[in-house]
């Protein structure tokens, strides 16, 4: 069977400067709106013009690739945070605002997706892709001391509860005819770098081994909810991508085994686009029933890779891995959160059209 989308992109795309200032002066939400559909309709057209045969909505309508799940579910304190040392690449502290803190039992008020999927499915010109958040990305962001054990008794409480609301929104996506759900999950690259898996231990009172065991439980309960014919479930990792920044770094090798061998996908997006990713080498333990997207085209520096360099890493990959079980795709949006990553929309469309002419070259 031929494999379906070997050009793919991981689904967030820059904001123009307009409709950043739009949201951060208070625009009628109305005429917010309105222009968040014009920018949509223009990307969902561009995909197309480039050659994708999946669409997603740039995820305009988010503040960050999380704020689906917080916007949709009552329990966050966003007035409240915890602050983290996380940004590696700059050596700078951080403090983890995005989500706030949970401070009261969940309660899902509507789907994650209320805001996108109608509108995606009146517009889009083909296969829809709708991007999630992995549930494992909240307990080691949104738990705080004092706080949240109020209400949930540890990290492994809030994580199942989280499971559960997203359980729901997976089944009603794939219920509802959407072909590709994607999982984002950058939380497992604290399970290969060692400073990160101290940190388990130090601050979340976890074995890492024993919480790896776990997270991969919670995404697989979220996979089997969306196990329909003809929907394609995928996880996308990496090792942050905040505005060109970084936390983790460390190639598969650690948890290699594990991580593939159990997560019950049919997809694995794989940050590759610089050495902290290390080797192909770990590509050898993926079930030859999976498909493999080699993220290999940088979203976080504007610089514009050489279409004969990326052809031959994908060759390099091969050889660990099926060419034809491959794929390409940028190593993770251009916009993890609203403000985005630092180049331009020409240099990210640059990008997506070395994603697809990549793909043709090497598949034809």
């Amino acid at each position: 069977m031929p494999v379906k989308f070997r050009a793919d992109h991981i689904g967030s795309f820059l904001r123009t400067p307009d409709l950043l200032a739009a949201r951060a002066n208070g625009t009628n939400p109305s005429r917010l709106r309105a222009m968040e559909d014009q920018y949509i309709l223009r990307a969902l057209a561009r995909q197309k013009e480039l050659g994708f045969q999946i669409f997603t909505d740039g995820e305009l309508r988010r503040r960050n690739f999380m704020s689906e799940l917080t916007d949709a579910v009552d329990g966050f304190d966003t007035d409240d945070g915890i602050a983290r040392d996380w940004d590696a690449s700059q050596e700078k502290p951080k403090v983890a605002s995005v989500t706030g803190v949970v401070n009261r039992r969940l309660k899902r008020m509507h789907p994650l997706t209320a805001r996108e999927l109608p509108f995606l499915k009146l517009h889009s010109p083909g296969d829809i892709k709708i991007l999630l958040p992995s549930p494992t990305q909240f307990p080691a962001i949104a738990f705080k001391r004092g706080v949240t054990d109020k209400v949930y008794k540890d990290h492994s409480a809030l994580l199942w509860d989280i499971v559960e609301i997203i359980k729901q929104d997976m089944a009603q996506l794939a219920d509802e005819g959407v072909k590709y759900i994607q999982v984002d999950a950058p939380r497992y690259s604290y399970y290969l770098d060692p400073k990160w898996r101290e940190w388990i231990k130090r601050e979340m009172g976890q074995d890492p081994e024993e919480a790896l065991d776990e997270a991969i439980a919670a995404d697989n309960a979220c996979f089997d909810a969306a196990r329909r014919p003809g929907v394609t479930v995928a996880i996308h990792l990496c090792r942050g991508n905040n505005r060109s920044h970084w936390y983790a770094e460390g190639g598969y090798d650690a948890i290699a085994e594990k991580l593939f061998g159990a997560l019950r996908v049919d997809r694995f997006l794989l940050e590759y686009d610089d050495e902290r990713a290390g080797t192909f080498e770990p590509l050898r333990l993926v079930p030859r029933d999976k498909i493999v997207v080699l993220g290999l085209i940088t979203t976080k520096k504007a610089q514009l890779e050489k279409s004969d360099e990326v052809v031959r890493r994908v060759k390099e990959a091969a050889k660990y891995f099926p060419l034809e079980n491959l794929a390409v795709s940028p190593q993770c949006g251009f916009a993890s959160t609203a403000e985005g990553n630092l180049l331009t929309e020409d240099e990210q469309w640059a990008k997506l059209k070395l994603v697809v002419d990549t793909a043709r070259r090497v598949w034809h």
